[in-house]
Formats: C-alpha cells, sequence, structure tokens
C-alpha cells in the first residue's frame, strides 16, 4: 500500500466516523442566542450577554461573557426536540447586592419537572444544572420571585448551552390559556371562580361617569380569597404641577371599609365564587360561618364618587345577628399640592350598627368613596338611585347601535365597546371632554384618541355626551388657529387651559382635519358644519403647506411620538390627510359652498393619492405594500391605514404583510416586525381596513381570534392601548376604534352628505343575515339589514316611521343612501 492510498483510506475511514457522528457540524446554540424578543419580563428587556441593568454578567463576583440578563417573574418555553443536553447556571447578578433580591429557577420538560434550584439571593453562588433532554418535545423555564416580591429580583442565565443532534432549538409563544371568561346571559360575562384552578389571579378594570374613573384592580389568591384595590381618578381636582397627569389620584385602603362581626367573630375573609362584569362589577362570595355576601361596584354617572353596594343572604336555617362597625376615613391633601387647594376624600357609611338576619334574609349596606374641594360640601348618597341610573345609561348604550350577527363574541365585545368608548366624558371647566384614560389621560384632548378616534364614532351611537365632548374637543383645538400656520398642538390639557405639544408635529392637522369632517358629516347639522368649517379649511391648509417636494405631508414624528422610527414623511400623515380632502369635499358640497372649493378639495384629494403611491409604494421584506416612511425596509403595522381611507392600491401585498408572522401574533399585529410591541389602535384599523376592502372572510376570521382575546381571556373586557407599556390600559378611544371596525368597515358605512351615506354590508360567506339596528346618525334613527340571496344580496333600509326598503346588491358597489330629514328614504 502506498502511502496515497494510505491517506485515502484514512480520510474514508474519517469521514465515515464523522458522518456517523449526527452532532457533528451542527454547533451547539447558546440560550442567548434564540429569539428573546418573545420573552417577557415585568421590568426592562432581556439582555443579551449583559444583565437586565446592562451590566456585566456578574454572580458572586464571577464575571460570565455569555448569558441572558432577565427579571423575575417571568417564563418561556423553548422547543428542543433536536438538542440532547440543556447546562447552565442561574443566579442573582451583583448589581443587586443590598437588595431583598430572591428568585428560583425551575425547569419542566413536556409538563414533567426536570430540575428545580432552591430560592437563591444576591450574593450567593450560581445554582448549575445539567440536564439530558434527549427525548424531550418543549422545555418550559419558570423563574418566580422567591415568595418576596419581584423587586430587584435580576436573574442571570449564564453558559447556558444546548447540545444539538437535529433541528436547532427555538423559542415559542407561549401557549395560550383556555377562555378564563365565559358569556353570560345577556349584556355580560362571567367568571366562574369556584370551578377555577388557574389561580392566583388578577385583573383590573376602568369604569368612568362624569365627575369620577374608577380603576377595580382585584385579585383572586389559591384559596380563592379576594383582595381588591379601588383606584380613583377626579379630573376636575387638579394636582400640582397642572400637567397631562395633573389629576386626582388615590387608592383607598384594602379593607372592607367597615368590620362585620357575628357574635364576636369576623365573617371575612370571603371566599369568592364568581365575578360578573355588565357595564359595573359584581362579585360573589361566600363568608366564614356561611352566609353569602354580594358587591357591586361602579361610579356614580353625576357625582364625585364610586358606590360599593354590599348585600348579605342569610342562606343556613338559623337566624344570625350581624354588627358593623364603620369606618373612620379622612385624608386631606397638601393646599399647596392642588389648583384649587386642599382636597378631601373619605367615605361615607349607609349601613345599620347591628341587624338580625333570618334564614333566608337579607340585608344591604352601602359606601361612598368621595372626592372634593375642601370648601365644597360633601355630596350625599343615595346607593339605589345610583344603581338605577347607570343601569339606565347602560342599557340606553346597548340599545342604541345594535349589532345582529351569528357571533355572540363579537356581538357582546360591540356592546363592551359601545359603553367604553362612550362613557369615558367628564365634566370639567372646559366644558364636557373625551378622556382615553388609563389613570394618566383626564381633562384632556388628544388630536389622535379624541378628534380622530372618538369624534367621528359618536354621532353613530348618538349619546349626547358623546356629541357634546367631540364636538367640543374642535372647539378647543380651534382656539390654535393662527395666520401663521404654527403647528396646532397635539394635546390640549388641565381643562383646556394648557396645552402638551412635546413632540411637535405628529401630523395633527391630518388627524383634526380627518376627524372634524367626518364628524360634520355625520352629525348631520348644518350649524354644527358650518361651525367647524374654518377648523377643517385652516387643517388642510396647513397640510399643504407642510408638503414636501415629492407632494406628501411632512411632519416631525407619527402619533407614537419617535417610539419608532417615522422619517420626515410618514404614510400615515398623509392617508389620513387624503381622506380629509375627500370628507371635506363632500362637506362643501353639502354645505352649497361654491362648487370651485369642493372640486379644489376633491382634486388635492386626487393628487395626493398620486404622490402616496409614488412615495411610500415599494418591496419591504418581499411584500409589495408600503414602505412606512422614506428608506423604512421593516415592515411597520400602519401600512393598513390606506385601506381605511379608500386606497386600494397594493391592496393584496398589504393584507399578505399586515397578516403574516411577520406583524400578525397572538397579541394582534405588532408594531414593528421582530417588535414584541404591539398597539390595538394600529390592529383596529387594520380590521376595519380588510372589512373595508371586502375581505370579508380573512377579517372575520382575525376579528373574532381578536374579540375573544379580549372578551373572554386574561384582560376583559376591552381593547387595550399598548403593551408593554402602558400595562395594556383600557383607554376608551380603542373600544371606539373597534365600534368602528363594525360601522365603517363591516357595514362599509360613510357619510356622504346630511342624511346621505354609502353602505357597503359585506357578509362572510359563514353568514346569511347581520343587521345594525337602531343607527343614529344625522340625527335619525334607522336600521340595515344585510342577507344573502341566490343571486347577490338583500340590503333592507328601514326606519321606524315608515315601511322597509329593499335594495338588490351585488356585493362590490357601495349602495348609496339618502334619507330625508325625517328619517325617511327619499323615493
Amino acid at each position: 500500500m502506498n502511502k496515497y492510498q494510505f491517506l485515502l483510506d484514512i480520510a474514508i475511514v474519517s469521514i465515515i466516523f464523522l458522518s456517523s457522528n449526527r452532532s457533528w457540524g451542527q454547533p451547539n446554540v447558546c440560550l442567548e442566542q434564540l429569539d428573546t424578543s418573545l420573552i417577557t419580563i415585568p421590568w426592562g428587556q432581556p439582555q443579551i450577554n449583559q444583565s437586565v441593568g446592562k451590566n456585566v454578567l456578574q454572580i458572586n463576583e464571577q464575571s460570565y461573557s455569555r448569558g441572558l440578563g432577565l427579571h423575575a417573574a417571568c417564563k418561556f418555553w423553548i422547543e428542543t426536540r433536536g438538542a440532547t443536553r440543556f447546562s447552565g447556571a442561574v443566579g442573582i447578578d451583583d448589581e443587586s447586592l443590598g437588595t431583598v433580591a430572591s428568585a428560583q429557577m425551575t425547569i419542566y420538560g413536556d409538563g414533567a419537572l426536570l430540575w428545580e434550584s432552591p430560592v437563591f439571593k444576591a450574593g450567593q453562588p450560581a445554582n448549575r444544572f445539567d440536564l439530558d433532554i434527549s427525548s424531550i418535545q418543549k422545555i418550559l423555564i419558570e423563574i418566580s420571585d422567591g415568595g418576596d416580591g419581584i423587586n430587584s429580583d435580576h436573574i442571570d442565565i449564564v453558559d447556558a448551552i444546548f447540545e444539538v443532534n437535529g433541528n436547532p432549538p427555538r423559542l415559542i409563544e407561549t401557549p395560550l390559556p383556555p377562555d378564563r371568561w365565559i358569556l353570560g346571559q345577556k349584556h355580560d360575562i362571567e367568571w366562574n371562580v369556584a370551578h377555577e384552578e388557574r389561580l392566583p389571579h388578577q385583573d383590573f378594570i376602568e369604569l368612568s361617569g362624569r365627575k369620577v374613573s374608577f380603576v377595580l384592580t382585584y385579585q383572586v389568591n389559591p384559596d380563592k380569597t379576594l383582595e381588591i384595590n379601588r383606584r380613583l381618578i377626579w379630573p376636575a381636582l387638579r394636582t400640582i404641577p397642572n400637567d397631562t397627569h395633573a389629576s386626582l389620584i388615590h387608592d383607598f385602603p384594602k379593607e372592607l371599609f367597615y368590620k362585620i362581626e357575628s357574635n364576636g367573630n369576623s365573617i371575612l375573609p370571603e371566599t369568592v365564587n364568581q365575578i360578573i362584569i355588565h357595564g359595573l362589577v359584581t362579585i360573589r362570595s361566600t363568608l366564614t360561618n356561611g352566609l353569602h355576601m354580594e358587591r357591586l361596584l361602579m361610579p356614580s354617572m353625576n357625582k364625585g364618587y364610586v358606590v360599593e353596594i354590599v348585600r348579605i343572604t342569610n342562606p343556613t336555617k338559623d337566624s344570625v345577628t350581624l354588627t358593623f362597625t364603620p369606618p373612620h376615613y379622612e385624608y386631606k391633601t397638601a393646599s399647596e399640592k392642588g389648583v384649587y387647594g386642599s382636597y378631601v376624600l373619605d367615605i361615607l357609611a349607609d349601613f345599620e350598627p347591628s341587624i338580625t338576619l333570618l334564614p333566608g334574609a337579607d340585608h344591604t349596606c352601602s359606601l361612598f368613596f368621595r372626592g372634593r374641594k375642601l370648601n365644597e360640601l360633601p355630596e350625599q348618597g343615595n346607593a339605589q338611585q345610583e344603581l338605577q341610573v347607570r343601569q339606565q345609561y347602560v342599557n340606553s348604550l346597548f340599545e342604541s347601535l345594535i349589532l345582529e350577527c351569528p357571533d355572540p363574541i363579537i356581538t357582546q365585545t360591540f356592546n363592551f365597546t359601545k359603553l367604553r368608548g362612550t362613557e369615558s366624558v367628564f365634566q370639567t371647566q372646559g366644558g364636557y371632554m373625551f378622556a382615553p384614560g388609563g389613570e394618566r389621560y383626564y381633562a384632556a384632548i388628544w388630536a389622535n384618541d379624541n378628534a380622530e378616534y372618538q369624534g367621528p364614532f359618536a354621532p353613530f351611537i348618538g349619546d349626547y355626551y358623546a356629541n357634546e365632548a367631540a364636538l367640543n374637543a374642535y372647539r378647543h383645538f380651534a382656539r390654535f388657529m393662527n395666520n401663521e400656520f404654527k403647528p396646532i398642538p397635539s394635546s390640549i390639557i388641565a381643562e383646556g387651559v394648557s396645552i402638551w405639544n412635546g413632540a411637535g408635529d405628529r401630523g395633527d392637522a391630518a388627524m383634526i382635519a380627518y376627524g372634524a369632517a367626518r364628524y360634520a358629516l355625520a352629525r348631520g347639522s348644518q350649524d354644527v358644519a358650518r361651525e367647524l368649517w374654518p377648523l377643517i379649511k385652516w387643517c388642510l391648509e396647513y397640510c399643504q403647506r407642510q408638503k414636501n417636494t415629492q407632494g406628501v405631508i411632512a411632519s416631525d414624528c407619527d402619533e407614537l411620538e419617535h417610539r419608532f422610527p417615522a422619517g420626515k414623511a410618514n404614510l400615515c400623515t398623509s392617508a389620513l390627510a387624503y381622506d380629509a380632502y375627500r370628507s371635506a369635499a363632500m362637506l362643501a358640497n353639502t354645505l352649497h359652498l361654491n362648487s370651485y372649493i369642493s372640486d379644489k378639495y376633491q382634486q388635492e384629494a386626487n393628487a395626493l393619492k398620486e404622490n402616496i403611491i409614488r412615495y411610500f409604494a415599494a418591496e419591504v421584506e418581499g411584500f409589495q405594500t408600503w414602505q412606512y416612511y422614506e428608506g423604512n425596509t421593516v415592515l411597520r403595522a400602519w401600512i393598513c391605514i390606506p385601506l381605511t381611507t379608500g386606497i386600494t392600491d397594493r391592496m393584496d401585498g398589504t393584507l399578505a404583510a399586515l397578516f403574516s408572522p411577520r406583524l400578525w401574533t397572538r397579541n394582534g399585529l405588532a408594531t414593528q416586525a421582530g417588535a414584541r410591541t404591539f398597539w390595538d389602535r394600529s390592529t383596529l384599523y387594520a380590521l376595519r381596513g380588510v372589512f373595508t376592502v371586502g375581505k370579508t372572510d380573512l377579517g372575520l376570521e382575525k376579528f373574532h381570534y381578536y374579540s375573544e382575546r379580549r372578551l373572554l381571556g386574561e384582560h376583559v373586557p376591552y381593547p387595550v392601548e399598548a403593551w408593554p407599556e402602558g400595562n395594556q390600559r383600557h383607554l376608551a378611544a380603542e373600544s371606539a376604534l373597534y365600534c368602528r371596525v363594525i360601522t365603517e368597515g363591516l357595514f362599509g358605512i360613510r357619510p356622504t352628505g346630511f342624511g346621505q351615506f354609502e353602505c357597503a354590508p359585506y357578509l362572510p360567506s359563514s353568514w346569511d343575515k347581520m343587521a345594525l339596528k337602531h343607527i343614529k346618525l344625522f340625527d335619525r334613527d334607522f336600521d340595515i339589514v344585510s342577507e344573502r340571496t341566490s343571486d347577490g344580496f338583500a340590503v333592507t333600509i328601514q326606519s321606524p316611521q315608515q315601511p322597509p326598503v329593499v335594495y338588490r346588491w351585488n356585493g362590490t358597489t357601495p349602495l348609496k343612501i339618502t334619507l330625508d330629514q325625517h328619517g325617511l328614504l327619499d323615493k
């Protein structure tokens, strides 16, 4: 054998040996190399090769070059079917030395416990693990807070390596739990806690009256005992500095506020059986001595307090004597911290000191959580009267703009969003004002939330206060028109006495013109339209002056206020301006202004549309859609905006991009592809857009999924603002946007004149009929019913004053409907 043959034989043997070792050529995979955007932590963001505080990874004075910086409490899933071993170490980063930081890490494989660390603290050595996962398909890593809260729990998972023998591991979405809530008997949802095993669980809900907003946080513990926090916000009780967030906010202590005893023994704690949400919150519980208790919590509709009605029932065979020790709670704020001096917060109790409860009998008592100026007399309360007023208000909204369709989840979500999108109107020195809410945004109006989102919806439901708040918002913005055409403020705050404009020009003039023109058409009032016309004209002239050399509208940023890049001209601002030009042309025609004005605005709309196509049309991540701004190479959620404004160019590519895995997530649309941030407002615009362009089946699938998550999932029952920013606040404007998915999207309603509108009620293929009843547009009352027929669709428009009129519709070109001044159909 010559040396060449020998070397050849060695090479062949080596190839056979190495090829038989499947891990050869498959490098080990470090934990931090996975897609950490799928990991959610309660503070900061996961950090690669550094601590969550962005320092060198260090545990017990030992530094590590590779690892993942996290914060307890968190958990995440990894698909591991191609890995054989998983090893590493975990500990508290030394940046938490001197704190109470503690944590514990547990690893599960396909649901079975694989490894559990002891509770570890700052300054202790790392805990090492080395696991055989060759037969495991999926592992769960769960990091708890060690039992003492999450403060300073900065966790490092270091030197964490997967030995790979096939497909590399990958982080996967947290599996969604089944719905926690169910639909109730009528206009409510119910959580039957008695049969719940997924505890503890905490959630919050915001409810509003004219003088106070109420954020109720409730937690059911593993033993089904209840903890609640009552946070009240008074928009007209201003604090110093009197800025955007200067509404008086107060957390009342968590106790029941009075002691209830039976034979000298407390009847608490209460074991929760059921929680019901129906425009107010009802909590039903069992007490320690077998008595039943029902709490009913709600804001007063017209006074500055929150009411809690407590009803105790005796289902036992014996009489029970109960004694009530009243609360003694009063808190005065410092006078130098209030715009109006000192404020008084107290509790008014309405109950007997002692009662005997016979078998089968019940007893009701009430509490009023109040806030007022020091020099004002305290407001007295009548709980049953407050309950009646609140229920009448809620029912009035449920009985207006009624959606009838085969999907009970969408129907009920629509009911709830009508309430949240309409109730958040507050009485201020600047008149009735919409408020986004969320414990931060009150007695103030925004060009996006209130002018763009809520205003155009108010006439559909016809609520007096909502219509007044919408009109008042446009009046406030009109105060800032100026001959120099300087930017109009983004927000008017502090009951109208100040402004916020910290992000510069966000395209606010386009937002205001868009909302005001649509609102004026929908109100159907000559007086309202003529009052708003100067504001609409001014805003459109401002937009005209902001056009760049390519003919699209420039702005400093967009409504996300530099959270994400928006370039010097963004798609959202130009698309809203385009829609505003179209509405202004319709409004000028309706007001019988010189035809030159209407023609001019329509020409401006046409020109802007062409410029939008030239400037923003692009291939982004392989999709024939829109670049959000010049040079944008990553998909953005707001590419949905043109669909809602009648720009259908690049529709197919845009829909494909929106609902691709790059943007569509379990939480709706990601704000930007690859980011974990989501804002419901863009998701709701996209859902409206997909219905508007007639892709009803695609829209219905996503809309049902989204509705079920928000109505019956872990955080209920309304759309939310944003995450991780904002803790998914129940901002009212998002609920108004949900309603517009139905009115303007599914039913395709667009007011075009006083008593005139287009209508394109596209039925999903799985539905034979749907209806929208008691529509209050133009201050009328009429219904739209869409039914499938053998040759297309029958669309019925009916009013209480006359027999219905039926239109045969081909399901493509929108119908053009005209009502006369009495709500009757013109012949």
